[in-house]
């Protein structure tokens, strides 16, 4: 057992502690990861607050890149010293959604609290999001990591594990995104940004994008809107329709965890549109809508689970677009933050202000 820094969650709703925690050496099939960086997820947050159960105490965090460290028996292609990314999808292969090449939805069962870390007295720490990523260093199964090619930012590469490959994917996974369609992306966080980014490389010829501040819809143009809407004005669907020629869109990509927004989301949808649910509203929230007018009009409602992602294949496409300055990773870290400093991370983070701070573990 080593003995590392964690920021452990005691309870709901209150700051993080930082403090010493125990971690074993990765078992058959595990990669033991030094974390560089770790971004702060709104998803991270909905646990901290309880909108999502969990057990205590907890080590959260899932979206970090870092340098492998160590190796289980059994795992290849990886070696001490190799950038990665750690996600949180942790897949089996075997099942029949792996089968399908939909790990993001594996069916193999995996107990997080028989995890690899533990207090040091030896009680159970929950491995939050199979990572616990708010930590020096993590021991995950080697299907949760990505090797990266030397020379791309920490910082920029840890919003691979979970932002950008949940925005970019609900575009071109999920809604499936042709060139010449029209999309709403409702949302202009960091999540949000990431779907206009997957939108205008599926060739959307019109993305508008729709969020409570204008500074975020100036964001929003930054990484590719075409256009963007008030959600504070009336009926602000009634205005996306406008500008998209009186039809809607073909997409809808809902990129708030806010119950609300799903109420009103498929008003923007033109005949035979898809609305994408990407944002996760706290558990215990509900969202109303007519079955019958969109079953008359077509339309459907698609589920996003990070963004159906296969990591082995959608992170290194998305390092090659970034290499060639065709996807924004840099622009997308608002602040960086030491571990110590983590819970004025998340305050900044809650604020709404942020597109994703960083927790960077060394200079």
């Amino acid at each position: 057992m080593q003995t590392i820094k964690a920021a452990v969650l005691h309870e709901i709703g209150q700051p993080l502690v930082i403090e010493d925690i125990a971690i074993r050496a990765p078992r058959t099939g595990e990669v033991e990861v030094t974390i560089d960086a770790v971004a702060i997820c709104q998803s991270d947050i909905s646990y901290i607050d309880g909108g999502f159960p969990c057990a205590l105490p907890a080590v959260m965090g899932h979206e970090a890149a870092g340098r492998v460290t160590a190796l289980g028996e059994g795992v290849a292609g990886l070696a001490p010293g190799d950038p990665v990314v750690v996600t949180l999808i942790r897949a089996c292969g075997t099942c029949p959604s792996c089968r399908a090449a939909h790990p993001a939805i594996c069916e193999t069962p995996h107990a997080p609290t028989d995890g690899p870390i533990s207090t040091t007295a030896g009680a159970a720490l929950f491995q939050g999001l199979n990572c616990g990523a708010f930590a020096e260093k993590v021991v995950v199964d080697h299907s949760q990591v990505v090797r990266l090619p030397d020379g791309i930012p920490m910082d920029a590469a840890s919003l691979l594990a979970c932002g950008v490959i949940t925005g970019v994917g609900s575009a071109v996974n999920v809604a499936r995104i042709r060139p010449g369609q029209s999309v709403v992306v409702i949302g202009a966080g960091g999540v949000g940004l990431n779907a206009i980014q997957g939108a205008r490389m599926a060739g959307a010829t019109r993305i508008v994008a729709v969020d409570m501040s204008e500074a975020k819809l100036d964001d929003a143009r930054a990484f590719g809107a075409t256009d963007g809407v008030l959600a504070s004005g009336d009926k602000p669907w009634n205005e996306a329709k406008r500008l998209l020629g009186g039809r809607g869109a073909d997409a809808v990509l809902v990129t708030v965890g806010l119950a609300p927004v799903y109420d009103s989301a498929h008003r923007y949808l033109a005949p035979g549109g898809n609305m994408v649910m990407v944002g996760l509203p706290h558990a215990r929230d509900k969202a109303s809508y007519s079955p019958l007018g969109m079953a008359n009009a077509g339309q459907s409602i698609l589920g996003s689970m990070m963004g159906d992602a296969v990591i082995g294949r959608d992170i290194p496409w998305l390092v090659e677009m970034y290499r060639q300055g065709r996807l924004m990773l840099d622009e997308l870290v608002s602040g960086r933050y030491r571990l110590d400093q983590i819970n004025e991370a998340i305050a900044s983070t809650r604020s709404g202000t942020a597109r994703r701070n960083v927790i960077v573990m060394r200079e």
